[in-house]
C-alpha cells in the first residue's frame, strides 16, 4: 500500500489526499526463480531415482507437482496487478478499482455523506473497510493485510473529515 498527499487548490476542488491500494506478494521475481530451479532439482532428483527402481509413473508425477507449481504461482502473481485509487477532495471521494485483468470501475462519493465503516475483531485488527453512502456500499482494500486496512483505514478517515470541514487543516 502507497499514500501520498497531493497538493490541494480550494478553487479546483484538486484532491488533497490521495492513495493507491496494491496487493503485498513476499516472493519476488528473484526469489520465484530460486524456489522454482530448487524445486525442479529436487523433482528431477526423485525422478530419476523413481524411474531407475522401475516407478516411472512417479516420476511422471514429480514433473507435473513442479508443473502445478509454477501455474499457482504464475496465478498468484497474475492477482496481484489489480489496485485501488482513492481520491479525496472537499467535492468528492473517488475510487478506482482495477481488476487483475485491467477493468477500471469508478465509485464517486459526496464526502459530506461517505461514510467509513471499520469491522475489527479483538485478535486479528481490521478485517473489512466499507465506504457507505446512500444505501450503497463498497468495500475497499480486500486485498490488504490487517495492519494496511488499519493504517488506511486512519489516514482515509481523517481525509474524509477534512474534506466534510472545508479542507486539509494548515501544518
Amino acid at each position: 500500500m502507497t499514500e501520498g498527499n497531493t497538493t490541494w487548490d480550494r478553487e479546483t476542488g484538486a484532491p488533497f489526499f490521495s492513495a493507491v491500494l496494491t496487493p503485498h506478494r513476499s516472493l519476488g521475481r528473484r526469489g520465484f526463480l530460486v524456489m522454482m530451479g530448487i524445486a525442479t532439482l529436487i523433482a528431477l532428483w526423485s525422478g530419476v531415482r523413481f524411474y531407475a527402481i522401475g516407478a516411472w509413473p512417479v516420476a511422471l508425477f514429480m514433473v507435473a507437482d513442479v508443473g502445478l507449481l509454477y501455474f499457482a504461482f504464475r496465478l498468484n502473481y497474475r492477482s496481484a496487478r489489480a489496485f485501488e485509487e482513492v481520491h479525496v477532495s472537499t467535492t468528492e471521494v473517488l475510487v478506482r478499482q482495477v481488476t487483475a485483468s485491467g477493468r477500471l470501475r469508478e465509485h464517486r462519493f459526496n464526502p459530506a455523506w461517505a461514510r467509513l465503516s471499520v469491522t475489527r475483531l479483538a485478535d486479528e485488527g481490521v478485517t473489512r473497510l466499507d465506504l457507505m453512502s446512500h444505501g450503497r456500499s463498497l468495500v475497499l482494500g480486500a486485498f490488504l493485510n490487517p495492519d494496511d486496512r488499519e493504517s488506511f483505514a486512519s489516514a482515509f478517515g481523517s481525509a474524509l473529515a477534512d474534506a466534510r470541514s472545508g479542507g486539509p487543516r494548515a501544518a
